[in-house]
């Protein structure tokens, strides 16, 4: 904006115009800015598909529908998104306990060509996360320790493979897809205010194998060009044992929404990080 000198304000330049040439300029204006409100409102959001596992479908959140034992929830950051960005059409296909497999064998196909964006967390599975939460709360200490290691030595060794013929087949089947990796959140916060469940100990060990999953996921969406949301950061300060609001369940029943993402979470936690990057 010029500063210098003292220009006459928009409406005294106006009032030098005929009355058919002041008619025209103040048309052309409303145009110009009814076209600016409408633009943005009216740009089309492309196809989504929301694939992964047990965090992505929303279980622990609740309002799961039809969905069956997929559980997906209508409280899950993909329908939430779904709800407030509008996309042409939304397909939601991830499913509570599915593995790398099973988003090969039945949830990528909802992926086509004309899809424009692509969610997905997947890994956890596969690395055997709710064998060690099970054996965490069942057994000592050194169990849990030895537990976890196994897993992250799986996360290390097996699973960039394994993440790699999902991503290949996602970017295969739509090459111009903005593609998301959603992340796992530590389940803990060190040192916070939980005076009973699991020791410091296995606390530990357990948020380590979310560290060591966080690292191969995040790299292997790199080296395919996809985005990144890393869990730990978007649940920062609402884990289990953190004194503000705790945006994860712990032991609860069912059993199977144990340590995952409530209603809170998957919006606080999730829905926010997505609409920061997509």
């Amino acid at each position: 904006m010029v500063r210098s000198g003292n220009p006459a304000p928009p409406e005294a330049t106006v009032r030098f115009f005929r009355p058919a040439q002041r008619f025209a300029v103040v048309a052309a204006a409303a145009a110009a800015a009814l076209a600016g409100a409408v633009l943005p409102a009216s740009a089309a959001v492309g196809k989504y598909v929301a694939l992964g596992d047990s965090y992505s479908s929303g279980t622990g959140a609740g309002s799961y529908g039809s969905s069956g034992g997929c559980k997906r929830s209508a409280n899950a950051y993909a329908q939430l998104w779904a709800n407030a960005n509008k996309p042409s059409s939304f397909s939601f296909a991830a499913c509570s306990g599915a593995v790398t497999s099973d988003v090969l064998n039945s949830q990528v196909s909802a992926v086509t060509s004309d899809t424009a964006l692509v969610t997905l967390s997947i890994g956890g599975n596969d690395a055997g996360f709710a064998n060690v939460m099970i054996t965490c709360n069942t057994s000592s200490d050194a169990t849990c320790v030895s537990r976890n290691t196994e897993a992250q030595n799986f996360a290390r060794t097996t699973l960039p493979g394994r993440l790699d013929n999902v991503y290949n087949a996602i970017r295969t089947r739509a090459p111009g897809a903005r593609v998301v990796v959603v992340g796992y959140p530590h389940i803990y916060q060190l040192g916070g205010s939980c005076s009973i469940g699991l020791s410091e100990t296995k606390r530990a060990a357990v948020n380590t194998s979310s560290d060591v999953l966080a690292n191969v996921i995040a790299a292997r969406a790199a080296a395919h060009g996809f985005t990144f949301v890393d869990g730990r950061t978007a649940f920062a300060g609402h884990e289990i044992c953190a004194s503000g609001a705790r945006w994860l369940n712990s032991v609860t029943f069912p059993v199977d929404e144990s340590y995952h993402p409530n209603a809170a979470g998957q919006s606080g936690g999730y829905y926010a990080a997505l609409e920061r990057v997509a």
